[in-house]
């Protein structure tokens, strides 16, 4: 099976935007992605962004079969809403799209790295199960080498490979650690670091996470 998982440093770095534009890309080519956003809280504005970006390949009730109401992590809106978290349903949701889709699948997290899911699953164990390579998406603001750093290393610590990793450099200030993150994180996390482009259609995807893919 190809495909991998999409993670981020924290929630609002740009993960459903490269999704959305991995996929574009990738279905202009001929290849049939599959972007999919299994957990969610709050509104399903990224599943629909999924579902464009495949025009309408899936409903976004199979983008996203895991909805929380709140705008929380899944473990907190979970207890307020007072729903156990849906293991079952995001199981059998994945044996559907692996055994009905022949890849690539592009799976989006929900908020980083270490996010619960329930009170003793977090983003990491989901990701473990599913044993897919991890792209890592990340500021490129001041902060970001430490956020970074230590994902990557919690994504290695559980036996996980990592492609490398893309850096988002929307809204970002022409500053001195703009300037020199990316070449301090790639010489620290000796992995590649690519520069999200900003509002592109499409994307010539760096060959290192294009042989993940393809």
């Amino acid at each position: 099976m190809k495909g991998i998982f999409i993670t981020g440093t924290d929630t609002g770095v740009g993960k459903t935007y490269l999704t959305a534009l991995l996929t574009r890309t990738l279905r202009k080519q001929g290849i049939p992605a599959i972007a999919l956003k299994p957990v969610a809280s709050g509104d399903r504005s990224d599943a629909k962004q999924l579902s464009e970006a495949m025009d309408g390949a899936l409903p976004v009730s199979k983008i996203n079969p895991v909805h929380f109401a709140t705008p929380l992590a899944p473990y907190a809106a979970g207890l307020l809403e007072n729903r156990p978290f849906p293991w079952d349903l995001l199981r059998s949701h994945w044996k559907d799209m692996t055994s009905s889709h022949p890849g690539p699948l592009l799976v989006e997290g929900v908020g980083g790295w270490r996010v619960p899911m329930d009170s003793t699953h977090s983003v990491r164990e989901w990701a473990r199960e599913l044993g897919l390579p991890v792209l890592v998406v990340c500021r490129a603001t001041l902060g970001t080498l430490n956020h970074t750093l230590l994902t990557v290393d919690s994504i290695r610590n559980a036996g996980l490979p990592i492609p490398g990793v893309i850096m988002n450099f929307h809204g970002a200030p022409e500053d001195d650690a703009v300037r020199t993150n990316p070449g301090i994180l790639e010489e620290w996390s000796k992995l590649p670091v690519a520069k999200m482009p900003a509002e592109a259609r499409d994307w010539e995807i760096p060959g290192w996470l294009r042989s993940v893919l393809v």
